[in-house]
């Protein structure tokens, strides 16, 4: 039990000892005489022609509930709201109240998406904020009506916490180093990275309220500390959201670079096991709701064995085997945009199609012809619309896909910024993916910047490069992230250019119809088929490259 959870319940214990009201009971019934003349023992007999009625249940609602959580309550409660929470028969508390529990509501600790730190703890946060003692961020600020719940639980802060307009919270954290931010996780946006604490981050699907140390509950218990009646109890929570965190509305998209099941990786795979280059990555992959491959490589049947390197040029297939792997990953969505999709012929390229049917993996940027090629993908994910669309943008030899023959998208770019502006007129949140120019450094080439800029201007949430083998740098556009290239994942160029054994595998976070932002995962080859997870150092090394790459100052 961590010092904040400790310093939650003193101030819960202190509530719920609120004392009883000495106030006046309600007058007993009179009785009216029927004559004046009447003796005292007739008064006595006489029946009452009024009953005695009940007092109205009242109810206190803590002022610093956020809005969305206490309306209902003042505006729709049949019961007589009363401001002083000594009078009134029913009390709702920020806490965990000894009664019936109402609600909850999740903040985040987020800081500028700039920032190397994944993570912090919570006794640290609560030092910083009773004792002033040091904690990653060297200022905290936040809302007044986040504030005003914080103080409620853990008293007046000591640290250096300032309260600025929800509106500026952002741009101020960007302009002074070392400035973090505490936000309702509803308003987690693109620009924001969220801090874990103690390993909890309510972007994860795996995320326990119960032991995330900003997790608030809200409750509900009577002046007198008898039982609340269960009827109150289930009327009132009737009227309040559970909270501003819904599960069952978050959704997870993971996209991932370069896929190509050949050369060296593929000799690795005959090696040590099919399946072998996603053990280490396979369980964060398959857990997201959407899991992207971008596999350049058709499936033959007549595919010949592979070799360490390609002598007879780029020209390349995979065995039918090698499917296993993208199973064993968790794969949802097949991206088609790359060059190496019609290696094989035509037959070749049908034939991987109907492999991909087989296992019941959608799949866009490609096709059958032209039409099916060019069509975007539309997913409803846990109530998120999302979208994917892509092409190929190199010159039109790598992308043949035509009235008759199958294969790859070449980019128009013109339907290109229309179906992504028809997608959003129809409520999706478009996914735009390129198999652009290929560079061997973190800048990408005018060509790219102007392609991937007008795919957000036309409203995509998210563009990202499939083609690229090394990391690019990124880009915000207004709200939209713009990935320039994540590097390999699966493809055998360890030490072929010093950051070729570097990669990005990036978590998009979609929630309630709002895309939140991107969390970047890192990866590194040792060898020319698995890719791992980077040490502390070695990902605070490559974060701190992406983000000088980009433009941001440390």
């Amino acid at each position: 039990m961590t010092q904040l959870v400790i310093a939650i319940s003193l101030v819960l214990s202190a509530c719920a000892q609120i004392p009883v009201s000495t106030s006046e009971p309600a007058p007993a019934a009179t009785l009216e005489p029927t004559s004046t003349q009447e003796t005292p023992t007739a008064l006595a007999n006489a029946t009452p022609t009024s009953t005695p009625t009940s007092a109205p249940v009242t109810l206190w609602v803590n002022p610093a509930l956020p809005e969305d959580f206490k309306k209902p309550l003042l505006e729709q409660s049949r019961y007589p709201i009363l401001t002083d929470p000594e009078s009134a028969d029913l009390l709702v508390l920020v806490g965990d109240a000894e009664g019936k529990p109402l609600g909850e509501w999740v903040y985040a600790l987020v800081a500028p998406f700039d920032t190397v730190q994944d993570e912090a703890s919570a006794d640290d946060l609560l030092s910083f904020w009773q004792q002033g003692s040091p904690f990653g961020a060297k200022e905290l600020v936040m809302g007044e009506g986040t504030y005003t719940i914080l103080k409620e639980l853990l008293g007046q802060p000591v640290g250096m916490v300032s309260r600025l307009p929800d509106e500026e919270l952002l741009s101020t954290c960007w302009a002074t180093k070392g400035t973090w931010a505490i936000i309702p996780v509803g308003a987690i946006e693109p620009k924001w990275k969220v801090i874990a604490l103690d390993g909890q981050s309510p972007l994860h699907k795996d995320f326990n309220a119960s032991a995330y140390a900003l997790s608030v509950p809200f409750g509900l218990t009577t002046r007198s500390g008898s039982e609340v009646a269960e009827a109150d109890a289930a009327y009132l929570s009737g009227l309040v959201p559970e909270g501003n965190r819904d599960a069952t509305k978050l959704a997870t998209v993971i996209l991932t670079g370069v896929t190509a099941l050949v050369r060296a990786t593929a000799k690795e795979m005959e090696l040590y096991g099919i399946t072998r280059p996603g053990e280490v990555i396979a369980p964060v992959l398959r857990e997201a709701d959407i899991t992207h491959i971008s596999n350049e490589i058709p499936f033959a049947k007549d595919c010949p064995p592979p070799r360490w390197v390609q002598e007879e040029g780029l020209v390349f297939c995979s065995d039918d085997r090698y499917i296993a792997l993208l199973e064993e990953v968790g794969t949802d969505v097949i991206e088609l945009t790359g060059d190496h999709f019609q290696d094989w012929g035509a037959e070749a390229t049908l034939h991987t199609l109907d492999m991909y049917d087989e296992e019941g993996w959608p799949y866009y940027g490609g096709g059958r012809n032209i039409e099916e090629a060019k069509a975007p993908l539309k997913l409803d994910v846990n109530g998120n619309k999302i979208a994917f669309l892509g092409c190929n943008a190199k010159a039109a030899g790598y992308a043949t896909a035509s009235e008759t023959n199958p294969g790859a998208y070449h980019c128009d770019m013109d339907y290109m910024t229309q179906t992504v502006r028809e997608l959003v007129s129809e409520g999706y949140l478009p996914i735009v993916t390129f198999q652009h120019e290929e560079f061997y450094r973190w800048e990408p080439v005018e060509e790219m910047i102007s392609d991937f800029q007008r795919m957000a201007e036309a409203g995509a949430v998210v563009v990202s490069g499939s083609q690229a083998h090394q990391p690019h740098r990124m880009e915000f556009f207004g709200n939209s992230v713009l990935r320039y290239g994540l590097g390999n994942l699966f493809f055998d160029q360890k030490g072929w250019y010093p950051d070729s054994d570097k990669a990005f595998i990036d978590r998009h976070v979609f929630y309630d119809g709002k895309y939140l932002g991107v969390e970047l995962l890192t990866v590194q080859f040792f060898d020319y088929s698995q890719p791992v997870w980077m040490t502390p150092e070695a990902r605070a090394s490559l974060l701190n490259q992406l983000f000088s790459s980009s433009g941001w100052e440390q």
